[in-house]
């Protein structure tokens, strides 16, 4: 092959041209090179000293049930997470697994029966023994009500209805009915029995402590009920429960959509109560709702949107709540996502929902540990993760073990990350990443030491720039490779870190 000859001083120029292009190349592909978020910290500034507690709810279900071949590993999840303030809710699905008196008395004879309800109450209680818990027996019997016919239900105990809470109007106006149910209940737990309507002795010989007592659940879902029916129905059941367990403190609200300011501004004002009713807690929920279309790469903005949203309105009802209550102290105890058509999947052979990628574990967990840090800026109390189990026809996408297997996944992983590392009394300071990428910093000097929460919210991997990057002794991480696995320690060699997709890691400093 012929080959043509360039002169010297053409090859020359050819060569500088060469390199010259390739320096202007190598600069525009420097400049367009990621560049790591970076984070810095003023330890010596305070924001706010933490009031916050990391916690879950537990929600009765059949597979809590001692029948379910998941009972055992759900309660030992729960002991192991080793939290305070789970709140436990026997609720409407199932009656028979959360009301004590189905029918209504008569002249003759009670329909008292605790035979279904005690053992799931005896294993949590077990399971959180040493730590103080909240108790919502949410669902009040349906005689309580006037309705047009006798409400019924199902005889299987685990078999779902959701008509079970009928009617608006209680026959007895005054509420004393209703606060005797509780009263009796509560007495039954903490006092070893009660006396039943006509004057019979029940004995259960448990003598429990109820440290706080949430009244009803999501009373703006149920029998339509009005801030003013609530807080004569809350006045009712607080004095009932008072009486037979007079150290308890009280919960109340428990709203499914904390966006109309009249429950906060009507419940708050100690002027629409009895005298001297205590109102230690307000509570209310929140669940992120993406659409069905949507996919990972839409939650990576679609649930921490709606999490703004949620923040937004939690500094509006802080301020009806400190201006009205000072005192009062709130529980946001059920934060979570609910995706569409949840109840309608059928769970494949993996114990997963067909339309639940693994991923979305990370995707929720990431949402919980933002919503931690939102709320523990404004000084909420308690922030509760829902819930330990879930399962197809119960809410499969807000479980935090599989309902198969019993392992734990992600979202519980996050949960006791954030709970092993942050505590109430931590000082929050201030805390700062100088890029809008999807990355959340908050720094915290515990008693421990110092510590860093980075929350990744997007479906692709971050990276960030660390302070004082060499006295950093330990990182560790809940992420897609962890699978159903405990947080794992990540390699670091400095100064920058890579989070992965809808990662939440914890740094820590010498």
């Amino acid at each position: 092959m012929l080959r043509k000859k360039f002169p010297v001083r053409r090859v020359s120029w050819y060569c500088a041209a060469l390199l010259a292009l390739l320096g202007i190349c190598g600069h525009c592909f420097a400049q367009t090179q990621p560049q790591p978020a970076t984070v810095t910290i003023d330890w010596q500034k305070t924001i706010l000293v933490s009031r916050s507690t990391p916690t879950l709810q537990v929600v009765v279900n059949p597979l809590l049930r001692r029948e379910s071949p998941i009972h055992d590993a759900a309660f030992r999840a729960l002991k192991q997470m080793d939290a305070d303030y789970v709140r436990y809710v026997p609720w409407l699905p199932y009656p028979k697994l959360a009301v004590a008196e189905l029918e209504p008395p008569t002249a003759t004879a009670t329909s008292w029966d605790f035979t279904l309800i005690d053992p799931m109450t005896k294993d949590f209680l077990a399971a959180t023994k040493g730590h103080s818990t909240i108790v919502n027996f949410s669902t009040m019997p349906a005689w309580l009500f006037t309705t047009d016919k006798p409400v019924t239900y199902p005889e299987d105990p685990n078999q779902v209805d959701c008509d079970y809470t009928q009617g608006t109007e209680l026959k007895d106006p005054s509420g004393k009915q209703l606060g005797d149910y509780y009263g009796r209940m509560v007495s039954w737990y903490t006092r070893g029995g009660f006396t039943d309507e006509n004057g019979k002795r029940y004995v259960s010989g448990y003598h429990f402590n109820f440290p706080v007592w949430e009244v009803l659940n999501e009373v703006d879902f149920e029998h339509q009920t009005t801030p003013e029916q609530y807080t004569k129905r809350y006045d009712a059941i607080v004095s009932a429960i008072h009486a037979v367990s007079p150290a308890t403190k009280f919960m109340g609200l428990a709203l499914a959509q904390p966006v109309d300011p009249q429950w906060f501004e009507y419940f708050l004002d100690h002027k629409n109560h009895r005298p001297g009713t205590p109102l230690d807690y307000i509570s209310y929920h929140f669940y992120a709702s993406p659409t069905p279309s949507q996919t990972a790469d839409d939650w990576q903005y679609t649930f921490f949107d709606q999490a703004d949203g949620f923040l937004t309105t939690v500094r509006y009802i802080e301020a009806i709540r400190k201006r009205l209550s000072p005192t009062t102290k709130t529980d946001v105890d059920e934060l979570g996502v609910i995706l569409p058509h949840d109840n309608t999947q059928v769970a494949d052979a993996t114990g997963y929902v067909a339309s639940i990628p693994p991923i979305y574990w990370n995707a929720a967990a990431a949402l919980y540990a933002y919503l931690y840090v939102g709320l523990a800026r404004q000084g909420i109390d308690l922030v509760g993760e829902s819930q330990l189990v879930g399962y197809p026809s119960q809410f499969p996408s807000v479980t935090m073990i599989d309902w198969v297997t019993g392992m734990p996944n992600a979202r519980y992983w996050v949960l006791k990350l954030l709970k092993d590392n942050f505590h109430p009394g931590d000082r929050i300071v201030a805390t700062k990443v100088d890029s809008d990428k999807g990355v959340v910093a908050e720094a915290f000097w515990t008693g421990t030491g110092k510590k860093l929460l980075l929350v990744n919210k997007r479906n692709h991997a971050e990276t960030v720039s660390l302070p004082d990057s060499g006295s950093i002794s330990e990182i560790t991480a809940v992420d897609a490779s962890t699978g159903e696995n405990p947080p794992t320690e990540k390699q670091f060699s400095g100064p920058t870190l890579e989070l992965a997709p809808f990662a939440v890691t914890v740094v820590d400093w010498k």
